[in-house]
């Protein structure tokens, strides 16, 4: 066989490799890519905090306040609220006790949503947390802010029922929607409200602080990538 005839009958093993530097992906990134979730590409700021064994959001208060008015009339003008879902007992406790967390954790309780003022950057105010930022479009903030606004109980007029006074800052505790268990848990609330903005996440099994905050961080690699690349 010919030369050009071995060419011709043998054909190369070829690896093509598509090189993206992702900044379609990154929208409101700005070139920082820590603590994103990178398919989220919206305009919207809105965060997730871990206060170590229990996770939350932090929103944008005007929008919050357009779908809740009481939290207007509570907190005015404020940048951000932050928002947790809990249990009620637990929740509230000023001290933990052995008792609170068997019943917590075994038997189904009243829950409770706690709201806090955020008058500035959350990253700043929770400095000493885990903090990690979304971008979210118009759409995914909406159906964020409707999951959030129906775990709020409501009297007879449609009106959010508040509770005590909150835990830290300029603060009040709600009366929620759903009972508190092992497997309904606040984290696992974190994990729904992420799933009705539209990230692929299964609440099922995200019942721990760090299970939240691991998937938000996502995949290492990703990021790593996507910080050699930016300009």
């Amino acid at each position: 066989m010919t030369g050009s005839g071995l060419a011709a009958a043998v054909k190369p093993n070829v690896l093509l490799i598509a090189v993206d530097d992702l900044n379609d992906w990154v929208g409101c990134l700005n070139g920082h890519t820590q603590g994103f979730i990178l398919l989220q590409n919206g305009a919207n700021h809105v965060y997730v905090a871990s206060h170590g064994w229990h996770t939350g959001f932090i929103i944008p208060a005007p929008q919050l306040q357009g779908a809740i008015p009481e939290l207007k009339q509570r907190f005015d003008d404020v940048a951000y609220i932050e928002i947790g879902w809990g249990d009620k007992g637990f929740y509230q406790a000023k001290k933990i006790t052995a008792g609170l967390t068997v019943r917590a954790i075994f038997w189904p309780t009243e829950a409770v949503i706690h709201c806090v003022a955020i008058p500035t950057d959350p990253e700043d105010f929770f400095s000493t947390s885990d903090v990690e930022r979304l971008c979210l479009s118009d759409g995914e903030l909406s159906s964020l802010i409707r999951f959030i606004s129906e775990s709020f109980s409501r009297d007879h007029h449609g009106n959010v029922k508040p509770s005590k006074n909150g835990l830290y800052g300029d603060s009040q505790f709600y009366k929620g929607v759903g009972d508190y268990h092992l497997m309904n848990t606040c984290n696992k609330w974190t994990a729904k409200g992420l799933e009705s903005a539209g990230m692929d996440i299964s609440p099922t099994f995200k019942l721990s602080a760090g299970s939240v905050m691991d998937y938000i961080r996502g995949s290492q690699a990703v990021r790593d990538a996507v910080g050699r690349n930016r300009p």
